[in-house]
């Protein structure tokens, strides 16, 4: 029998190099259950088994370090991941000893969504990506090989970075107003967020009333058009959790990791380093940073001090990343321990350049994307007329019109009534 990454591969082979899938009909030799996970991974959780648990009581790494509680152990002994609990942040799979735990895998449905979809198919592709494709892919080569593999155009989610630190900013411009007030962030990190709505949930009140910009990216393409097929690309497995939350998945029907696009370049033999140029930058440095720990720190600052340079209370901000470090936090701020107004949550170490399926060391990609926000031609979102631009595009006509319920970058993450900060 084929280990499942045996099969994967092998599928994903096919998928790519034939026209039609009528080879899965000769692959019933193969496990069925591992064969479905890859060609319907919606019907699966985002974690399994892919083999049965040995582990006893305090072996069982898994169920200790899972923040969410999502694994324990089911009435007949086997293990269970809950799904609804599960936010797919993978700490569990780094921590399984014997190795029998798997991550969800959608390239091979996106794969044939691409083909076979009728209109515009868009790659939203998250600020972590420089230096990923080694340091010689810039983002023009990027989107060259992406239009390769068949999508027809690509978009910087640092652009819909911008917006939401321009939001953000304005929510801490508006109504952080004594020295008590405090500002939750950031909406980039879905389980950052997941931990304060699940686990601090009288903390939720503190955070702005904002969707992340990989779902602002997929709202706004199809605002523009209606049609289009959108596939979110970036380090993260909780975007894959994220993208299926009820109240958002509206905007982002397929979400890849970098190791997943990095695959099919494999496989199709494309080298993005050697594809023609297909420059489209619109992003500012704040917008670009977001992929690094203090990145979202840095960007609302700054653009909080060109909204309102007066500010009696000016913003004090602190970071964590990794999950001890940001309940470290959190701690912090319930005992009062601390003295910034604004806090930036990243789940993984060193953030998003962190995550789990990125393809350098998150020290390595923490440097592309300092020198790519070093390149921007704007210091922040309020500098940016792409950004003033696309608002207008898509019906805002002022920067303003961000603190107003929006259907685009607007989220509720509990009873608005109960908010201080309201929407």
């Amino acid at each position: 029998m084929k280990t499942f990454e045996e099969l994967y591969y092998e599928v994903l082979v096919r998928t790519l190099k034939e026209k039609d899938s009528s080879f899965l009909e000769k692959m019933e030799l193969y496990d069925t259950h591992q064969l479905d996970c890859l060609l319907h991974p919606e019907k699966h959780p985002l974690v399994w088994y892919s083999g049965e648990c040995h582990c006893e009581g305090e072996e069982r790494n898994c169920v200790k370090v899972c923040p969410f509680h999502a694994i324990h152990p089911g009435e007949s002994g086997e293990m269970v991941i809950d799904e609804e609990a599960c936010t797919g942040c993978s700490i569990c799979v780094q921590e399984c000893r014997a190795k029998n735990l798997k991550t969800s895998k959608d390239v091979i449905p996106a794969l044939q969504a691409i083909r076979s979809h009728k209109g515009l198919v868009y790659a939203l592709v998250a600020p972590a990506f420089h230096g990923q494709f080694s340091s010689e892919v810039t983002p023009g080569k990027l989107r060259s090989a992406l239009k390769a593999v068949g999508f027809d155009g690509m978009i910087e989610v640092a652009l819909f970075a911008d917006i939401l630190t321009l939001k953000e900013a304005l929510e801490f411009d508006k109504n952080i107003v004594s020295e008590s007030d405090y500002q939750l962030t950031s909406c980039c990190c879905p389980m950052w967020i997941a931990m304060i709505r699940k686990v601090y949930k009288d903390l939720v009140p503190h955070v702005p009333p904002a969707v992340s910009p990989m779902i602002a990216s997929g709202r706004a393409v199809k605002v523009l058009h209606p049609d289009a097929l959108t596939i979110f690309i970036g380090p993260c497995m909780a975007k894959k959790a994220e993208a299926k939350e009820k109240d958002i998945a509206d905007a982002v029907d397929y979400v890849l990791t970098f190791q997943e696009i990095q695959d099919i370049f494999n496989i199709m033999e494309i080298n993005p380093a050697d594809m023609e140029e297909s420059d489209k930058d619109h992003s500012s440095r704040a917008g670009r940073i977001y992929a690094h720990t203090g990145g979202v720190s840095e960007a609302v600052s700054s653009t909080v001090m060109r909204l309102n340079p007066n500010r009696k209370i000016g913003i004090h901000t602190q970071q964590a990343h990794g999950v001890p470090a940001c309940k470290a936090m959190i701690n912090d701020i319930l005992s009062g321990n601390t003295s910034a107004n604004f806090f930036e949550g990243m789940g993984c170490v060193g953030g998003c350049v962190g995550g789990p399926k990125v393809l350098i060391p998150h020290e390595e990609g923490r440097v592309h994307v300092e020198e790519y926000g070093n390149a921007a031609p704007y210091p922040t979102p309020i500098d940016n007329p792409y950004v003033i631009e696309l608002l207008h595009r898509l019906g805002l006509d002022t920067v303003e019109s961000l603190l107003e319920r929006s259907d685009i970058f607007t989220r509720d993450f509990g009873d608005p009534s109960h908010s201080r900060i309201n929407p």
